[in-house]
């Protein structure tokens, strides 16, 4: 195979845009086919944009677009009732910052059509064939599309995982179904402080925001994963009885709950993370992204994490000689990085829902953790700092 110059990504998401405007950025042609005819407009809540996911947006000329439609946070803090523990943070590094997925994107549409990407919607992958000068892609309603490389940017539930590999694993059901509402009443404290609250039943968090308002989240535990069209055919009504009895005994959630109004509690569905996938490529297919690495929502890198996969992805294909190169380059590259923070959330998630004994020493452990455990620079440094060698070339290190 020779070097890639055009190139199909599948999938409009996150991963999809900036790997698509960083392989324009390479110097090589991309568009994107997106599964849903329309944008994906009410689809998901509010996501975690680390300082290492605004350093790679930089590279692709996405940083101000998404800063301006975001709101930082300057610090967070784990809350046990009326408890709060401030997390320490790197004091050097910019904040992480709170962007609802709707308008992440938006910005990240608008900034690939500026760059001359186009997005075609309403193409739904069913089928690929490769050949010796390229992969066409077949899409469900008829249509095909050729190019050197095709890239699997389709989330969690990928259909290029697949065909990459049929047996490889799908996404794990982590165990609760996500819910999210602005409500129209502060909390204390200063706007943007993150709280990570252990309720005496289940996990949540909230912030203020920057009008005063206050935006509330919740990993409510469901013993089944629905599907979002299924958790949003429920009544609006019966969902926040369920949250109104499960943090009814946590402060604030209790007092925020009770001023909900059901039309406004936005359901995001049950939460998945990926195990570790065998086969990351296969002749001229290969994974990015969610699709290949989605890591809980506790380690607050999943969208960080797959701009920079697609990024050191095309640093690769414009650096290798031919694509097989280029993506196990790419692999040896992003599977460490990407698996140990997976690891690391894993463990996170484990502590979300301690027993009662737990809860009652958590607040004197946390004391003593802040003080003593919780470095910074060792929690966070290699995590944050990251950042993609853009300017060096791939095959030095290939």
């Amino acid at each position: 195979m020779e070097r890639a110059r055009n190139a199909l990504v599948v999938g409009g998401g996150v991963a999809g845009p900036v790997t698509a405007l960083a392989l324009r950025r390479a110097g090589i042609d991309a568009t994107v086919y997106e599964a849903y005819p329309r944008s994906t407009e009410g689809v998901g809540g509010t996501l975690t944009m680390a300082p290492n996911g605004l350093a790679a947006l930089e590279l692709v000329g996405a940083r101000d677009a998404v800063e301006a439609v975001s709101q930082p946070i300057p610090w967070t803090a784990m809350s046990f009732g009326r408890h709060s523990f401030e997390i320490p943070q790197l004091a050097d590094m910019p904040p992480q910052r709170q962007i609802l997925r709707d308008d992440l994107h938006r910005v990240l549409d608008e900034t690939a059509a500026a760059h001359g990407v186009r997005v075609e919607r309403g193409r739904r992958l069913v089928g690929v064939e490769e050949g010796a000068d390229g992969v066409t892609a077949r899409f469900a309603d008829g249509s095909t599309a050729t190019g050197d490389v095709l890239v699997g940017a389709d989330g969690v539930h990928s259909t290029v995982r697949g065909l990459i590999d049929p047996a490889a694993p799908g996404p794990d059901y982590t165990g609760v179904l996500g819910f999210e509402v602005l409500v129209d009443r502060p909390v204390s404290g200063e706007p943007g402080v993150l709280h990570f609250a252990f309720g005496r039943r289940a996990f949540h968090l909230y912030w203020k925001t920057l009008d005063g308002r206050t935006r509330w989240a919740a990993n409510l535990p469901h013993a089944e994963p629905l599907r979002l069209t299924d958790a949003r055919a429920v009544p609006a009504e019966e969902w926040l009885a369920v949250l109104r009895e499960t943090y009814g005994d946590d402060d604030p959630a209790a007092d925020l709950l009770r001023h909900v109004d059901a039309d406004r509690l936005h359901v995001t569905g049950a939460t998945h993370v990926m195990p570790s996938v065998p086969h990351w490529h296969r002749g001229r297919l290969v994974l990015v992204g969610d699709a290949v690495h989605a890591p809980s929502n506790s380690s607050g890198q999943g969208a960080s994490l797959a701009i920079e996969s697609g990024i050191e992805l095309a640093r690769c294909l414009r650096d290798l000689p031919d694509p097989g190169a280029a993506f196990a380059a790419y692999e040896r590259a992003r599977r460490p990085r990407v698996e140990g923070i997976a690891a690391r959330a894993r463990r996170i998630n484990q502590a979300k829902a301690p027993g009662p004994l737990a809860r009652a020493v958590m607040p004197l452990l946390m004391r003593v953790l802040v003080k003593v455990a919780m470095n910074p620079e060792r929690n966070l440094g290699p995590t944050h700092r990251y950042r993609v060698a853009w300017e060096e070339s791939a095959a030095d290190v290939a």
